[in-house]
């Protein structure tokens, strides 16, 4: 297991946080990304030929989507210690197989999963971490329908587990909605090439998280597919597969956000290796937030700096639709601004592992921080931080973001540290280098 290697089983819960002692000066390397490894692993279990990737991110998210290739069949050679993976594509016949599709606690992986399971034959079987079960696949099902797949909840309906009958004729034009998750959008666009027509999806609403579908659309293009984009709500898939590749892995844009904001709230230098202006994430543009407050923020091709000055964060209104998997990081920044910090357009993300607008807000109030939260996000007043054992209710963002928090406040704690295997199983020891970064001078 992640945790096992990176020693998380062992960690006392709650995991008390320590200030640091002044101003940071690291390098902080974090994990290859999550979102490009696992549509690389689509991508490339759908490619004709051996496909070689670099740089993969080893956590729960990665290693469910692995268990779900190894359940259909698909030969997957992994080394967790290089961060290569080999995979044989299977040209676009996904196997037929009776073993059980665990797709864990993992979102991406339960939602690129079943629509590979249209390229299969027989009837497949499907099941999810209690967690993953309470998150919506209702997109995703009714999609599938519409191509010809049969689909059966085996409990609430649109949720895991369930069971998927591939086969049959169906539409080449579906359409989704995209105000839950782009995730959706993202699996039917990865099966595209595959299927003979090729497919045209229709978003039928605002598109939430649209970097992560530019995300999508760039890594299938490396394996050799294109999509047309006429215009902003229709995407088109030409047929023809996928081409196997050598594919090197980009650091984790959302990992990054972490020392990042580390060194605009302790003030100092973090250096994020890897991820640089060319970043393909989306969540590389958490940095430029950090700007916005007051930060030097330097994105070169060498990777993403960040330089502060401890106490000199500026409050403002940030639109996060479009990274919303750095929200929380922002929120823990909040509460040490010089004003109000106004967050929105993450409305969707209540819906994600867990209601992360009102964990937040609650988690924030836990130690006296004053919130007003709407549907649509916080706005989160400057303060003292109050010492408080912060609940992560099972969720990596939550513990990752607010052990921030105990940086720069006395007597802060994380209850459930162990949950940042799911995509940064060396969080903590990246949080200790960082704090001996600046004990050390």
């Amino acid at each position: 297991m992640t945790s096992d290697r990176f020693g998380l089983a062992a960690l006392a819960d709650p995991l008390p946080i320590v200030p640091v002692a002044g101003p940071l000066d690291a390098v902080a390397e974090v994990p290859g990304s999550k979102s490009v490894t696992n549509r690389a692993l689509v991508c490339a279990a759908l490619a004709t030929g051996t496909s070689h990737l670099s740089g993969a991110l080893f956590a729960d998210d990665t290693q469910a989507m692995l268990g779900v290739l190894a359940a259909l069949g698909i030969a997957v050679e992994a080394d967790d210690q290089g961060g290569t993976i080999t995979v044989e594509g299977c040209a676009g016949q996904v196997p037929a197989s009776t073993e059980p599709i665990d797709t864990r606690q993992s979102g991406t992986t339960s939602r690129f999963a079943l629509p590979l399971l249209a390229l299969g034959s027989g009837s497949y079987r499907v099941t999810a971490h209690p967690q993953m079960q309470a998150r919506p696949m209702g997109a995703t099902f009714d999609a599938l329908a519409e191509l010809g797949v049969g689909v059966e909840a085996l409990g609430e309906a649109g949720r895991l587990p369930a069971t998927v009958a591939a086969g049959g004729a169906g539409t080449r034009v579906l359409q989704v909605p995209g105000d839950v998750s782009s995730q959706f959008l993202s699996g039917l666009l990865m099966i595209g090439p595959c299927l003979p027509d090729g497919l045209i999806v229709e978003v039928t609403t605002e598109l939430v998280s649209r970097p992560y579908v530019e995300l999508t659309i760039a890594v299938m293009a490396s394996f050799g597919a294109l999509v047309d984009q006429p215009d902003d709500r229709t995407f088109s898939v030409a047929p023809g597969g996928y081409v196997a590749t050598a594919y090197a892995v980009e650091p984790d844009a959302s990992a990054a956000s972490y020392p990042l904001a580390a060194a605009a709230l302790c003030g100092g230098t973090v250096t994020v290796p890897g991820l640089g202006a060319e970043a393909l994430q989306g969540d590389a543009a958490f940095a430029d937030v950090l700007a916005e407050m007051g930060a030097t923020v330097v994105r070169d091709q060498q990777g993403t700096t960040v330089t502060a000055v401890a106490g000199q964060l500026s409050g403002g209104t940030f639109d996060f639709t479009h990274i919303s998997d750095t929200a929380q990081t922002l929120a823990a920044l909040a509460p040490f601004a010089d004003g109000p910090v106004t967050i929105t357009g993450i409305g969707f993300i209540r819906r994600k592992e867990i209601d992360r607008v009102d964990a937040v807000a609650t988690e924030l109030r836990r130690a006296g921080v004053r919130v007003d939260d709407d549907p649509d996000g916080w706005t989160i007043h400057p303060g003292p931080v109050a010492p408080a054992t912060f609940e992560t209710y099972d969720d990596h963002r939550m513990a990752m973001s607010f052990a921030l928090i105990g940086l720069a406040a006395d007597g802060i704690a994380v209850a459930g540290p162990a949950c940042v295997a799911k995509t940064f199983p060396g969080y903590w020891a990246m949080l200790d280098q960082l704090r001996a970064s600046a004990t050390d001078r």
